[in-house]
């Protein structure tokens, strides 16, 4: 596989992905507007593509253990191409939730294969340019969604952000071309475990945003079905094998973190600049893309020096930025707009290069056998954490009812603060664990 091809075709198929999740905030409000419908149930049209694309993401990566990617590239963009050319005509909200629920069932082979095909195809030494080619094509698709959501809504309509996503028809034949033929393994697939892994999600990301008992008890008998088929079943869905290793729970930890605060953030920035200083979606694009630009221009030399000097110092140097960030959003918020863009300039990158580098070091971390598996669950983690803060900072914000607006935005990158220094904690434990493991294995081979 020539991976200097492959790659930036792939980058910019999941581009247009990511990018999808972040088009549509800037429009709620026309489309609620538009369809006669409650603030609830338009927050579902942003909520409902989260959710799918976070579990189709391990499902495609999953499969990828027994299809060939070819394939699944073929199916999954397939889905997410026509389901986006219906989208360009619907009228009514069920049609709309139903084809972003198609699209979100399609845009996962993009985020899943696309670290299963760099683990398993791309030498180590290469590796970690690669993975930060997909990081920062993240990064920057989640900067520039509301922009160009904000740009297409006002002068073609909510309709017209279906027309984006329509582009990975066109890049559907060249990577089918461009991608390494596999023959195909026995195929083993836990439906069950497949089903419950969805339950689990949905049931928990409801009872958050809900804020129902009733949900959040029946999420509760999920995961303890979850579990007890874990046991019973020796093929499953969720590999047993992979919850047992320590090193990889840690990793996922951090992954989850990463996420929260990466979503959380991009959930906040646009509320506070509309709220606190009255911008326009436009000119709130406009303020965040930036720090995605730049994310993006720094993309070749994160990668080469991830390479060089190893994803412990990046990950370390990615966090305390995260964290520095997190801490001048909780003290100076409210002084004035600038601060929230100089602040992303200095996240989008931080950012990149710490998800570029974790996700570099699982790969490493992980057998062959375990590249599709591993991966797509760590993608699942990620995506689950950021859905969680996405609903948490709206609630939390809702609930401060007793402060004024700059307050209680300053309360939330508190809370996101400590849970920097959390990852943080967590990231010097795995770097002390595994500097452990080494030098133990370096003494018994010794010996």
């Amino acid at each position: 596989m020539n991976d200097k091809i492959v790659m930036p075709v792939w980058t910019f198929g999941l581009f247009i992905v990511v990018m999808n999740t972040t088009m549509f905030n800037v429009s709620i409000p026309g489309i609620i507007h538009d369809l006669h419908i409650s603030a609830d149930l338009g927050s579902w049209i942003i909520s409902s593509y989260s959710i799918g694309y976070a579990l189709s993401t391990i499902i495609y990566s999953r499969l990828s253990d027994s299809v060939p990617i070819r394939r699944l590239v073929a199916v999954g963009l397939s889905i997410l191409g026509l389901s986006s050319m219906f989208g360009l005509f619907v009228t009514s909200f069920h049609t709309l939730l139903a084809a972003r629920i198609l699209q979100s069932a399609g845009a996962g082979t993009m985020a899943g294969l696309g670290l299963v095909l760099a683990s398993r195809y791309i030498p180590y030494e290469r590796r970690g340019s690669a993975i930060a080619l997909i990081s920062a094509g993240s990064a920057m698709a989640f900067g520039l969604g509301p922009i160009v959501g904000g740009i297409i809504s006002e002068y073609f309509g909510w309709n017209g952000l279906f027309a984006v996503t329509c582009l990975v028809l066109i890049l559907l034949p060249i990577l089918i071309r461009l991608l390494p033929k596999e023959e195909p393994k026995p195929f083993t697939f836990d439906v069950a475990g497949a089903v419950l892994t969805v339950l689990n999600a949905v049931t928990l990301l409801t009872a958050v945003t809900q804020r129902s008992l009733l949900w959040f008890l029946a999420s509760v008998l999920t995961f303890a079905v979850h579990g007890w088929h874990l046991q019973k079943s020796k093929e499953t869905f969720i590999n047993v094998e992979l919850l047992k290793n320590p090193s990889y729970l840690k990793l996922s930890a951090v992954g989850f973190c990463i996420l929260v605060l990466n979503l959380g953030n991009l959930f906040l920035m646009p509320l506070a600049l509309s709220h606190l200083f009255e911008k326009s979606p436009l000119v709130i694009g406009m303020m965040i893309a930036p720090g995605a630009i730049l994310s993006a221009f720094l993309t070749r030399f994160v990668g080469q020096w991830i390479d060089r000097y190893g994803n412990h110092r990046f990950l370390l140097i990615g966090h305390g930025m995260l964290a520095a960030v997190m801490a001048v959003f909780a003290l100076d918020l409210v002084s004035s707009p600038v601060i929230i863009m100089i602040g992303y300039i200095c996240f989008a990158p931080a950012y990149s290069a710490s998800i570029s580098a974790l996700n570099n070091e699982t790969s490493r971390i992980l057998p062959k056998k375990r590249i599709g598996s591993g991966m797509g669950l760590m993608q699942l983690i990620q995506f689950f954490g950021g859905s969680i803060s996405v609903a948490l900072c709206g609630l939390l914000l809702a609930v401060q009812t007793k402060v004024s607006i700059g307050t209680a935005y300053q309360h939330v990158y508190l809370i996101l603060f400590f849970i920097s220094l959390c990852s943080l904690g967590v990231l010097f434990w795995y770097r002390r664990s595994t500097t452990r493991g080494n030098l133990q294995g370096s003494v018994e081979s010794a010996s």
